[in-house]
């Protein structure tokens, strides 16, 4: 049943598609590599780093998670997914009627195709291997709802496109290298935004197994999912370590004031175990991210 308070179609309609909450985990990547290239560009002169570079790579990582939220919000309604009956996590465009059909197509087509624009003059700066990220990242934005979620993979392609990806490409557009710190950040921060993903399909996993999306918590079970959920902050901070070893000592502290907020949303989480409450422990985790990922930034440009 559509929700007569929001008009179709309208700014409001738009913005809740777009699902701004989100946007934290396309702009943490490209943060830290950016504070990465930023710190070592004195390494190769001063006048090296990039603004303009910088300001792309941050419009294309929003401008491509908007469109990946609007291609999941199509997708799931058109295969039925989407039951408002059912649902337990926040509502969706498509389904509550508050975008039409047609014009989520169109806005899908339009955000594609604005990602692609954006990121096109990243060529000047990385070279031609741009093109081919970019292609990466559509083709897998599309690939990740229709197909790969329901098959374990998304955790997978969070640390991938979320991480690995994100982070290298930004710092490799600045310096054109990637050295062990910065793969070893991106991991981390791969891995930090996957718990965003985890807590979603963990609060999911009854209606995603009725669905037939065999994601990964589905896969593991309850119980192993809540500690792969603690395991993985562990796991970022220490990954941290890296920062040390490179002299960014504040950069592997400042990171355990995220910690310490991982860990309270961990026991949130296994004290709520189902239902609708656990948007809070999903609204928290994309909370952690942010300060995860400014905490590592202040600590790389402050030492």
């Amino acid at each position: 049943m559509s929700d007569t308070t929001i008009k179709q179609n309208s700014f409001r309609a738009w913005l809740l598609a777009a699902r701004p909450k989100t946007l934290s985990g396309a702009a943490v990547p490209v943060l830290i590599g950016l504070s990465l290239a930023y710190t070592d560009a004195s390494y190769y002169g001063d006048d090296i780093f990039s603004w303009t570079a910088a300001i792309l790579c941050i419009l294309f990582a929003l401008v491509m998670q908007i469109d990946a939220n609007f291609v999941n919000d199509f997708f799931d309604y058109a295969r039925g997914n989407d039951d408002s009956a059912t649902r337990l996590g926040p509502l969706r465009a498509c389904t509550q009627g508050w975008v039409s059909i047609e014009t989520m197509k169109r806005a899908i087509a339009t955000t594609t195709c604005g990602a692609c624009v954006i990121g096109l003059p990243l060529v000047y700066y990385g070279g031609l291997e741009m093109i081919l990220i970019g292609i990466l990242c559509v083709v897998f934005c599309f690939l990740y709802t229709t197909h790969l979620s329901y098959i374990g993979m998304g955790d997978l392609l969070v640390l991938l496109f979320f991480g690995i990806v994100p982070v290298c490409i930004t710092y490799y557009v600045q310096l054109h290298t990637v050295t062990f710190q910065v793969f070893v950040a991106s991991v981390a921060c791969g891995l930090v935004i996957d718990a965003l993903l985890i807590v979603n399909n963990y609060r999911d996993r009854d209606n995603d197994r009725r669905d037939g999306k065999m994601t990964l918590v589905i896969h593991i079970g309850e119980k192993a999912t809540e500690y792969l959920y603690l395991g993985i902050g562990i796991a970022a901070c220490l990954m941290g370590s890296v920062f040390w070893m490179n002299a960014h000592v504040l950069a592997f502290i400042l990171p355990f004031i995220y910690l310490l907020l991982h860990v309270f949303t961990w026991l949130k989480m296994q004290h709520i175990h189902h239902g609708k409450q656990l948007n809070e422990c999903l609204g928290e985790t994309a909370r952690n991210i942010l300060i995860y990922g400014l905490t590592v930034s202040v600590g790389l440009l402050l030492l």
